[in-house]
């Protein structure tokens, strides 16, 4: 196994320790820096994964299947967890996961014709603006004006989110006709 793979694997292994430390007392104050610091580790591996996988050569359909999930799954749970605590509105947390569910099944659909989609950069965006939204939640600094930052960061995120979504399946609109 190559090493993006072995970091995007790593990435999976980091997130239930990234969700036990920002939901349950652990260790006290220190949980969400604790937390803080496995998400951003996590989000770092992504970067890496791609750049080290692009530059050697080392692309492979394990990476392509799983890194995308692995950024799936990290995002999905840190925004259920916000929304289990009570920091973001379940809709909101919705509109991501369907978002994701709908993509992931074009391109399931599209990997059963024979056809490999490529993340685009609409994604791409929402992707790293999920992730700043998550970095800025979880320090949950109590003033104004990171509590205004927090909240353009969400809408952001969820119109990105819809903007890479519709982009995605005019895009792709292709791969519903094969089905008919």
């Amino acid at each position: 196994m190559n090493t993006p793979n072995k970091l995007t694997i790593a990435r999976v292994i980091m997130i239930p320790f990234f969700v036990a430390f920002l939901m349950y007392d652990i260790t006290g104050a220190a949980d969400k820096w604790i937390a803080l610091v496995i998400f951003v580790a996590a989000s770092l591996t992504d970067t890496l994964d791609g750049y080290l996988a692009r530059k050697y050569n080392l692309v492979t359909n394990f990476g392509k299947f799983m890194d995308p999930l692995a950024d799936k799954l990290l995002v999905c749970s840190a925004l259920i967890c916000f929304t289990a605590m009570g920091k973001l509105a379940a809709w909101i947390t919705i509109v991501s996961i369907a978002g994701e569910f709908i993509i992931s099944g074009f391109r399931l659909v599209a990997a059963d014709n024979g056809i490999v989609i490529a993340a685009s950069y609409w994604g791409k965006f929402k992707t790293v603006s999920q992730m700043i939204l998550i970095i800025l939640m979880i320090m949950d600094i109590q003033n104004a004006i990171f509590q205004t930052l927090i909240t353009v960061f969400i809408v952001i995120a969820v119109a990105l989110t819809i903007i890479s979504l519709v982009d995605y399946i005019v895009k792709n609109r292709k791969v519903l006709s094969m089905q008919d």
